[in-house]
């Protein structure tokens, strides 16, 4: 036998977690030669993005909306695929809409024009400011998305590189600051700064850089997949198996073996372990370090560091599929947001009070519009989903408790958008926020991981190399670049860019051989 081969390096890998960002992961280090086996507690694939089916109704559990199908059509072109052709992607228009308590509202589209008469029509002296936000929002992409989201961060110095341009784009003034300096009415205001919460960030608090979520939608558009998220999850997996990969659901993990500080195995809950020298956790960052390493003595990411950590908000989600309505309700589109009374004052208890309010802002989503698989012919699938604040707070809420008053709560204002919707409800399901802790080992039941505040990105994140343990790696919504789809499919990127190919391992090897 020639020498190299008595040499030749472990291939395997573990991936924890079959989310977006752990399938993005599988696929990636696929292509580089990996013998990749996946392990996911849930009983199909794409965590969060995945969906359950009741009396003929699909439920999207977490993110509708497809910003950037850049990253994916990346992510399926380095495997050798071609995205479009796996999966059924329809652009949206236009984008949502979003509606106040006065009778008025906003919609957003690709069209310039049309977005220059929605802001006329709410503000005509604020169409000066709106153009100057939309300038403010393409230099902020140019620093934030291009030169950073799949960028490893790792290295203290990858961060300061970017300090100048920050200062210079005054990237601790908040979203909603920015929006502020801009735009004097208070509707325009919301409409401008609201995108941080599809992401977990307060907009009050989360840096201006993310209007570059503007830019996002304003070049590449808002798309939804035909079969929800959970058919892009559905495509992803079935790459990782054309690759050789093995996927097993049902599978929790339990422990992140550690020896000589080095990742070694994964050990289940029914006691099984299995042995790989590299492993990637899309657990959830906290869980990861607080849980899987628990037995493991952290430097960083102890649980003192972790539990001072600002948290993404919970979520609260009403799941419903109504009886003969696809021809009611022609004023609400597929994408709608539904504001309350107050837009300052709701953030601040949810994110800074941790109190439930009795008003609210929701966010309706009814996909049934365009996507045929969702319901039954002739009815309708909805998803309405409110922040509200997560289970880290002194006195946090008890939804055992709190739920059925709040439900009512939600109902009387949907009302007002859906009227008569109850009385056409035959199947329904509720995810609070006690739900994401359990289904998800979500932290604090959390929507999204830690917040993406200023002091908690880039290399103040959880690193997507982990600072604590040789030869493991993180993915998905807890490090860089953060919460989102685009997020959490970069974030398998930067791994891939931090993980060498199997040909140059097994060249280094011979060479040490040799």
């Amino acid at each position: 036998m020639p020498k190299y081969a008595q040499t030749k390096t472990d291939n395997r890998v573990i991936v924890i977690g079959a989310g977006l960002g752990g399938l993005s992961a599988a696929m990636r280090l696929g292509a580089k030669g990996y013998a990749v086996t996946v392990l996911d507690k849930l009983d199909r694939t794409g965590g969060r993005g995945s969906s359950i089916s009741q009396n003929g109704h699909r439920f999207d559990l977490g993110p509708t909306i497809v910003t950037v199908p850049q990253v994916f059509e990346g992510l399926w072109a380095d495997c050798g695929r071609d995205f479009r052709a796996d999966v059924d992607l329809r652009p949206v228009e236009p984008f949502y809409e979003v509606r106040w308590p006065d009778g008025s509202s906003f919609r957003a589209s690709s069209d310039n024009q049309k977005m220059l008469e929605e802001v006329a029509r709410l503000s005509p002296k604020d169409v000066p400011g709106f153009k100057r936000f939309l300038k403010d929002a393409q230099v902020r992409y140019v620093v934030g998305f291009e030169g950073m989201v799949a960028k490893p961060m790792n290295k203290l110095w990858e961060t300061i590189k970017v300090l100048p341009s920050f200062a210079r784009l005054r990237a601790d003034r908040s979203i909603y600051g920015l929006a502020a300096r801009r735009v004097k009415d208070e509707r325009l205001r919301m409409a401008l700064s609201f995108h941080p919460l599809f992401i977990g960030g307060d907009p009050m608090h989360v840096t201006s850089i993310y209007a570059l979520v503007a830019h996002l939608e304003k070049t590449f558009g808002v798309h939804y997949a035909i079969g929800g998220v959970q058919a892009i999850a559905d495509a992803m997996a079935d790459v990782v198996r054309s690759q050789g990969g093995v996927i097993r659901q049902k599978q929790i993990v339990d422990e992140i073996v550690v020896k000589d500080g080095a990742a070694q195995a994964v050990r289940l809950d029914d006691g099984t372990q299995l042995e790989a020298p590299l492993i990637i956790s899309n657990a959830d960052a906290g869980y990861t370090y607080d849980h899987l390493l628990r037995n493991h003595v952290k430097r960083r990411w102890t649980p003192r560091k972790l539990s001072r950590r600002r948290w993404s908000m919970g979520l609260y989600v009403w799941y419903f599929g109504t009886k003969n309505t696809a021809g009611k309700w022609l004023d609400v589109g597929h994408h709608t947001i539904v504001n309350g009374p107050r837009y300052q004052g709701l953030l601040k208890d949810i994110f800074l009070r941790g109190r439930l309010s009795d008003d609210m802002s929701l966010y309706v989503h009814r996909p049934s519009l365009i996507d045929p698989t969702v319901a039954p012919k002739g009815d309708d699938t909805f998803y309405v989903l409110s922040p509200v604040p997560h289970l880290g707070w002194d006195n946090s809420v008890d939804w055992l408790r709190e739920e059925p008053f709040y439900r009512a709560k939600v109902a009387a204002e949907i009302e007002k958008v859906l009227p008569g919707f109850q009385d056409h409800i035959v199947t329904e399901t509720v995810f609070t926020p006690e739900v994401f802790r359990k289904r998800y080992l979500s932290p604090h039941g959390c929507g999204f991981s830690i917040e993406p505040r200023i002091l908690q990105s880039a290399w103040f994140r959880p690193h997507n190399i982990s600072e604590e343990v040789r030869g493991l790696y993180l993915v998905g919504a807890g490090t860089h670049p953060g919460a989102g789809l685009p997020g959490v499919v970069s974030s398998a990127e930067v791994v891939a860019k931090l993980v060498p190919d199997m040909s140059a391992q097994d060249t280094e090897a011979r060479l040490a051989a040799e």
